[in-house]
């Protein structure tokens, strides 16, 4: 864990008051998914990508039930802003364990759910995004490096699982009818 504050450290050190400002902004773009939520929605809304948009949404679910419902639960890890209490925190604290990073997942989750879906164009924005939304949460000293890479882990997992899921039952459907 030394070699995780050590690297949180740093950022701390090169922390600029135009950074202070703009990482928040980017890091609420991740909020409960919100951003990827409405990527979804928009998608799914427009019948060339509605099957694309699905795969996005279902990817979310499954990031939620994996990361939210099971793996915080399980590891319950303290994040660093409770360890090292002497960072000032600009965001309002984080109330959930930090390990996996949730806004990593949800955002490794849609990004990946893009790629698996053969929108490799749109995913190469998303996973830009989706990148940034995790340097954030380094910055503003609410998780673990590891808790960022798990996340991302866990998301592209997601994304992958979905597109699975929703292929087969596609394919399932198909045969029915």
């Amino acid at each position: 864990m030394d070699f995780e504050f050590k690297i949180l450290d740093f950022l701390q050190s090169i922390r600029t008051p135009v950074g202070d400002f703009i990482v928040p902004l980017i890091t609420y773009l991740g909020e409960f998914g919100a951003v990827w939520i409405v990527l979804a929605i928009v998608l799914f809304a427009n019948k060339k990508y509605r099957k694309t948009g699905l795969i996005v949404a279902v990817a979310l679910i499954l990031d939620l039930i994996i990361c939210n419902g099971i793996l915080k639960n399980i590891f319950r890890r303290t994040r660093p802003c409770d360890i090292n209490t002497a960072v000032k925190l600009i965001i309002p604290h984080p109330s959930e364990y930090s390990f996996p990073s949730g806004h990593s997942a949800a955002s490794f989750a849609a990004a990946s759910a893009l790629l698996f879906a053969g929108q490799k164009k749109m995913s190469y924005w998303a996973f830009g995004l989706a990148t940034l939304i995790a340097f954030t949460r380094l910055y503003l000293y609410v998780h673990f490096p590891t808790d960022v890479l798990g996340g991302a882990a866990a998301g592209f997992l997601a994304g992958f699982l979905a597109c699975k899921l929703v292929t087969f039952i596609e394919k399932k459907r198909v045969k029915r009818v």
